[in-house]
């Protein structure tokens, strides 16, 4: 049976430990087994990451060197080395940054997207969103007219995991028994696990958010519905013309109550401030009211 080559996408490939034996013995060779085969895209890039400093011409010596100790010579060519070479980036740290740091860092990051995913899945459930159907998807097990956010619930289930072994990580690495605890060793075999986590993560978020529309429709409806939103220019009006304690006044009105239109507009219709404000806070909705949102927004954004 004649082999089958697989295209794959372009890719970005880290290799971690990139001057250690296992990536000397087993990495590099397999990638560049891949590479001659065809196998890797000419747009991937392998990028090695290492501990120890050294520079572009003395890395891909020993990358070289690597691939000559453990590649049969009838299976190397110097054309396929010089491409795979050309493929494999050793950047250089401006300042070392030590495995548990990176692992911490990693871990932070995954707790913003935990939190993100955990939103997303809550507007979901509010109806402001909605996602794209796919055909072929099974949704609910029992309620077929159900589209599940479960591109959210896998993300932040697979953040979850990841976090559990980089917080593990990031507390015993830091820690050597009498400097010759070997305990490191075991452990870090599971980073590329807890890496493979966070990468599955990120995945899952990404296609979650492909999925995603605003829907206008339920957010205009629950904004409409919100006219206690109108307690802050109303309080500010009534404070520019000297009512006494506006606060307390629009706490009183508004703390707890269902505010319908009927009701703010009765209150506002009861104050005694001038008739071109008046009328200027009768016509406000809540969706009309949006403060100084805009020009806020239009400041942040040119900062």
């Amino acid at each position: 049976m004649a082999p089958r080559i697989i295209a794959v996408d372009p890719f970005d490939m880290v290799v971690f430990g990139a001057t250690g034996d296992l990536a000397a013995r087993k990495l590099f060779p397999a990638l560049y087994h891949r590479d001659a085969a065809g196998q890797i895209p000419a747009e991937a890039r392998i990028i090695a990451s290492s501990r120890r400093a050294m520079s572009r011409a003395e890395f891909l010596k020993l990358v070289e060197a690597a691939i000559t100790a453990h590649v049969a010579a009838g299976e190397r060519d110097q054309a396929t080395i010089a491409r795979f070479l050309d493929r494999v980036q050793n950047p250089r740290l401006e300042k070392p940054v030590s495995t548990d740091e990176l692992f911490d860092a990693i871990a932070r990051s995954n707790t913003l997207l935990i939190d993100w995913a955990r939103d997303v899945w809550g507007y979901i459930s509010l109806g402001y969103f909605k996602q794209k159907l796919k055909a072929g998807e099974v949704g609910s097990s029992t309620m077929p007219h159900k589209v599940n956010p479960i591109d959210f619930e896998n993300a932040e289930g697979n953040y979850g995991l990841a976090n559990a072994l980089l917080a593990h990580m990031s507390q015993k690495l830091p820690i050597s028994r009498w400097q010759r605890d070997l305990t490191d060793s075991t452990v870090l075999r599971n980073m590329g696990v807890a890496l493979g986590y966070s990468l599955l993560a990120h995945d899952s978020l990404q296609r979650g958010m492909d999925k995603l529309e605003v829907n206008e429709a339920a957010l205009a409806a629950d904004l409409d519905a919100a006219w206690e939103v109108l307690a802050e220019p109303v309080q500010t009006v009534m404070r520019r013309h000297g009512l006494p304690n506006p606060y307390d006044q629009l706490k009183a009105f508004t703390r707890g109550q269902p505010i319908t239109r009927e009701l703010m507009q009765g209150f506002i219709q009861a104050l005694a401030i001038p008739a071109e404000d008046k009328a200027r806070l009768l016509a406000m909705t809540p969706a009309s009211y949006t403060g100084l949102a805009a020009d806020l927004a239009r400041r942040w954004s040119t900062a």
